[in-house]
């Protein structure tokens, strides 16, 4: 949590931890992930939205509210609470989605999508298209050709989270040497969508591929005169999201570990009492301030915009991606054989943060961008 939180938003940080806690503890996240296809519950992510998860990036004009009157700062606070329990669904999609229809003309359309997705009602993926050359430099995967008043959708995105279980999707398409946003039904023709498996147990992916997909005009929510920009701040939010969750996570890990080192023995002493142990533990200490100022500084320069905001999300993308991966595999090392077994939650932790740490953006990719951003 912020430093700086406020009343309302502490309390909206411990109502989400008590949501959480009482509604999917771990032994729900195993379950889940067992039997899930979706890897969440339908009937339990509108009752997250009724939390205002998904209302939080909105305006209160469009439907939507936020704790503090910074709905980005709300975000990451919930994030990290999702990240402290591995928590399930589609917080990341939904949220681009929402902001992104926020941004959009307020017709009634799009109002009555926006309204769906605050609610909890339809499930939303956020279809960019990762890949193997550097996601923040290439165009999106996806291309659209005028054809009269249609565009024909033709590409794959990979790696798209719920992609396999949305209702809706929102792409981002590369058409007319630009960048432009629509939306799109899930069972469009022409669409094919294949579940794809993860690291992370209650994490769904799938990739998508169109092959003529025909849509009207009409769906483009956002057109070529904002659509680049528009896709820099999504990948900004989705990167804020991804680095409060790992926060969270290790977190969570690092206080185990703690316990774990002051209770466990070793020659007639406590791991604690190890100096080279202190050490590592007070690297890690240092690693987790790091990274809640990192993206307490991501979340701050987002509403300056520019390369400001670019630059603080991929400073914040590039170390939290590094230090929290670190983290979780030291204290999985501190733990010794039973840090890296199945009835262990350790685990769980590790898919998650290197799950996130892999996607929209690598480390390895956000320090190219910020090379770039400053001229080198």
């Amino acid at each position: 949590m912020r430093y700086d939180a406020s009343e309302e938003q502490q309390q909206l940080g411990a109502s989400t931890r008590r949501f959480i806690e009482h509604t999917v503890p771990l032994s729900t996240v195993r379950l889940w992930g067992d039997k899930n296809p979706a890897g969440f519950d339908r009937d339990w992510w509108r009752r997250a939205a009724d939390l205002g998860w998904t209302a939080l990036l909105v305006p209160e004009c469009m439907g939507g509210a936020t704790a503090s009157g910074d709905g980005l700062a709300d975000l990451a606070l919930v994030a990290e609470e999702c990240g402290r329990l591995v928590s399930p669904g589609p917080l990341l999609p939904s949220s681009v989605a929402a902001w992104t229809l926020a941004q959009a003309d307020g017709t009634l359309p799009v109002l009555g999508l926006l309204g769906q997705l605050v609610a909890g009602d339809a499930v939303w993926a956020w279809a960019v298209g990762e890949r193997a050359s550097s996601f923040l430099r290439a165009p999106p995967s996806l291309r659209a050709t005028p054809d009269g008043d249609d565009l024909v959708l033709d590409g794959a995105a990979r790696v798209v989270e719920s992609g396999a279980d949305a209702d809706c999707l929102l792409i981002a398409v590369a058409v007319d040497h630009g960048v432009a946003h629509l939306v799109v039904p899930a069972d469009v023709v022409g669409l094919r969508r294949v579940r794809t498996t993860g690291l992370d147990l209650v994490r769904r992916y799938a990739d998508l591929t169109c092959s003529g997909v025909v849509v009207p005009a009409t769906q483009v929510i956002i057109g070529v005169e904002a659509g680049g920009s528009v896709l820099r701040r999504q990948t900004q939010i989705a990167n804020i999201v991804q680095c409060a969750e790992m926060v969270g996570a290790a977190e969570h890990v690092f206080a185990l570990t703690l316990d774990y080192a002051a209770e466990r023995w070793s020659f007639g002493r406590p791991l604690s009492s190890y100096q080279v142990l202190k050490h590592r533990l007070a690297d890690m200490k240092l690693w987790l301030e790091a990274s809640h100022a990192a993206v307490e500084g991501a979340v701050d320069a987002f509403q300056e915009g520019g390369d400001v905001a670019a630059e603080r999300a991929s400073a914040a993308k590039l170390y939290v991606g590094q230090k929290m991966v670190d983290l979780v595999q030291d204290c999985v090392q501190i733990h010794g054989g039973i840090g890296v077994t199945w009835e262990h939650d350790l685990h769980l932790y590790l898919r998650r943060v290197t799950t996130d740490r892999q996607l929209i953006g690598t480390p390895a990719d956000h320090a190219l961008q910020l090379a770039a951003l400053s001229g080198l």
